[in-house]
């Protein structure tokens, strides 16, 4: 008789293998048994965690699209293939959710903007400079992890995926490389 431990660790090594086929051969029946169990999971999750039907279909989608195309990134050291998954679909979730705070086109303001006074340029140029100089003094495992945040758009968990460090981290470094950035801005 096998314990449920026993039983999720070997469900959990059947769905590592799959990710492995996936990364290795693009394997399309290793994908299509992950996507049969996962996706009505994943779906399920983010609609009782708020997202209506569409959203939640549309975000599963992403996903599984996700799981397909980085299954390189998965390490099965640092989490099960469930627990990287609704990771994934939680970020995706966040993502949306950012999405639809954004203004849409139709809420920009549409025509040329007033000429702007010359001394705010010049201003907005020197803070520039040194805003530019601050990034520079930065350590450089601060100063990356800033230019991949507000340069490269990423959000945090993208950064983790990219860099294989843990999104705490990541957090920590960024929150750092921010305050000495406040300070030297004053």
């Amino acid at each position: 008789m096998t314990t449920t431990n026993e039983r999720r660790e070997t469900e959990n090594e059947d769905w590592v293998a799959c990710i492995a086929l996936i990364r290795d051969d693009g394997d399309e029946r290793a994908f299509a048994r992950l996507f049969a169990h996962f996706a009505p999971r994943v779906k399920g999750f983010l609609m009782r965690s708020g997202s209506d039907a569409a959203q939640a279909e549309e975000t599963t989608q992403e996903v599984m699209a996700t799981l397909w195309q980085k299954a390189h990134l998965f390490d099965p050291s640092r989490a099960t293939a469930a627990t990287w998954i609704f990771t994934i679909a939680r970020n995706r979730k966040i993502d949306a959710l950012r999405r639809q705070k954004r203004p849409e086109p139709e809420d920009l303001p549409w025509g040329q903007d007033p000429e702007p006074d010359q001394a705010d340029v010049l201003a907005l140029q020197q803070e520039s400079d040194q805003l530019g100089t601050a990034i520079a003094a930065l350590p450089e495992k601060q100063r990356v992890l800033i230019e991949k945040a507000y340069f490269g758009d990423l959000s945090h968990s993208e950064i983790a995926e990219q860099t294989g460090l843990p999104l705490g981290t990541i957090k920590s470094r960024i929150r750092l490389a921010l305050d000495r950035l406040r300070h030297e801005m004053k």
